[in-house]
């Protein structure tokens, strides 16, 4: 915890969130002895806690939201790269065709 610093409301969020990983398993009496040593209310902590366990879950549903749009933009790429395969294989087969069509061409006036 910060030294020197006796107001809780002015810790880092770092600092907060040290005492709230330090705090998780502790029962209601290790708690409160806890929280006199280190001169924090156990309100204080547990609004922290709060706040920790809304942040994660925020992430968490941003975290769905960005990969669900990632696989949407993925799928239509996709589908771009197979258009764009099949049209090349299309041109491919008509410059095949066209030179046939004209080797056949030359071959005719040969002879």
């Amino acid at each position: 915890m910060p030294a020197g610093s006796g107001v809780a409301e002015g810790w880092s969020a770092s600092d907060k969130f040290g005492v709230v990983v330090e705090t998780a398993g502790m029962s209601e009496a290790e708690l409160a002895e806890y929280c006199r040593k280190k001169g924090v209310f156990v309100e204080q902590v547990r609004a922290w806690r709060q706040a920790c366990e809304s942040g994660i879950a925020a992430g968490v549903a941003e975290g769905g939201l960005a990969l669900r749009e990632e696989r949407k933009r993925n799928r239509r790429l996709q589908k771009e790269l197979q258009r764009k395969e099949r049209a090349l294989a299309e041109a491919a087969a008509l410059l095949v065709l066209s030179r046939k069509l004209e080797a056949f061409r030359t071959e005719g006036e040969d002879a």
